[in-house]
C-alpha cells in the first residue's frame, strides 16, 4: 500500500501543478479548462488521502470543500 500512497501523492501534486499552470495562463472564456484542473485536484486529493487512511491510519491536516 506504501506504494499506492507514493503514486497517488504524485498524482495529486501533478494535479495541483496543473491547477496553477490554468490559473496562470488563463484567458478570457477559459473557465472550463480552470473548472477541469479544479476537479482533479479534488479526485487526487480524496484519493490519496483515502491511501493515506486505509494503508497508515492518518489524515492530511487540510479538508476539501464541497462545492
Amino acid at each position: 500500500m506504501q506504494e499506492d500512497a507514493a503514486v497517488a501523492l504524485r498524482q495529486f501534486i501533478a494535479a495541483l501543478e496543473r491547477h496553477l499552470d490554468a490559473c496562470a495562463t488563463k484567458r478570457p472564456g477559459s473557465d472550463q479548462e480552470i473548472q477541469e484542473a479544479y476537479d482533479q485536484v479534488a479526485s487526487t486529493f480524496e484519493k490519496y488521502e483515502d491511501l493515506l487512511e486505509s494503508s497508515y491510519s492518518e489524515y492530511l491536516p487540510i479538508v476539501a470543500e464541497d462545492e
